[in-house]
């Protein structure tokens, strides 16, 4: 699973690598430890509507289709959820079944969204160090080989609070992060890692005239491995209220850092 990632590029830098046309709601700000039910920026491509609070079943079609960035809510809610907290549990969606279940069905027919990342962090086990026999989680930070940014393949929902009061915004945006099976450094540290999609694979993911499951699978069939590196990092990061750039340090740099008082 993925379940924590960093995220710290700017929207002005996000809106020029992702070549973005309108930029919707305030800046969600760096995260280098973003965390289920949090915040988090997504690009989405839309056609423009009056209620930009969303509605509507998103079937949107290539004509006037405007590429936006946007806040949503990591955890996704189906349009038919009776409530939001459903949420925590669907922040994953199994690539292998993603065009299949109801929960994600109709989000992979016509709501498609790339996630900015850094990286994201995986847990491997490990016997303690103090050979009493019980095992220590490890965080690991994985990220590109080359230490450039990452974009992950996400499906978004749109859900209209029904106890919403009357003149302000029912819909809540949310969204998943589609995991597969973990290749190179990824699977030595966990069986499953995020989809990652190259830079050329961005324009059809988003695609709003790409409605046939068929076709989305044939996308998803077609994503190459990601290549990835990894490295050992503090637990501070297995709590969400710690955040920093010091979270993805390699652990002997950290180690160094605090020795030296900084």
């Amino acid at each position: 699973m993925c379940g924590r990632y960093a995220s710290s590029r700017s929207d002005a830098q996000l809106v020029e690598d992702y070549a973005v046309d309108v930029v919707v709601g305030p800046e969600v700000g760096p995260s280098w430890n973003v965390a289920p039910t949090q915040q988090v920026r997504a690009v989405v491509e839309r056609e423009p509507r009056d209620d930009e609070g969303g509605g509507g079943d998103g079937a949107d079609g290539p004509e006037g289709a405007q590429r936006q960035l946007r806040t949503l809510r990591w955890g996704l809610v189906p349009s038919w959820a009776k409530d939001p907290g459903v949420g925590s549990r669907m922040i994953n969606a199994r690539v292998e079944t993603v065009t299949e279940k109801p929960a994600y069905r109709r989000a992979a027919a016509r709501r498609r969204c790339l996630l900015p990342a850094d990286g994201y962090f995986e847990w491997d086990r490990r016997p303690a160090p103090d050979g009493s026999g019980k095992e220590i989680k490890v965080p690991h930070f994985l990220h590109a080989a080359d230490s450039g940014p990452l974009t992950f393949a996400g499906l978004y929902e749109l859900w209209r609070d029904p106890s919403a009061p009357e003149g302000t915004d029912p819909w809540l945006w949310t969204v998943t992060v589609i995991t597969t099976q973990a290749h190179d450094e990824a699977g030595r540290i966990h069986d499953r890692s995020p989809v990652v999609l190259p830079a050329d694979f961005h324009g059809d993911w988003l695609d709003p005239s790409l409605t046939d499951l068929d076709l989305v699978r044939q996308v998803l069939d077609a994503v190459p491995p990601p290549v990835l590196a990894t490295h050992e990092v503090g637990r501070a990061v297995g709590s969400p209220r710690v955040n920093g750039p010091q979270l993805v340090l390699p652990l002997p740099e950290l180690e160094r850092r605090e020795e030296l008082g900084g």
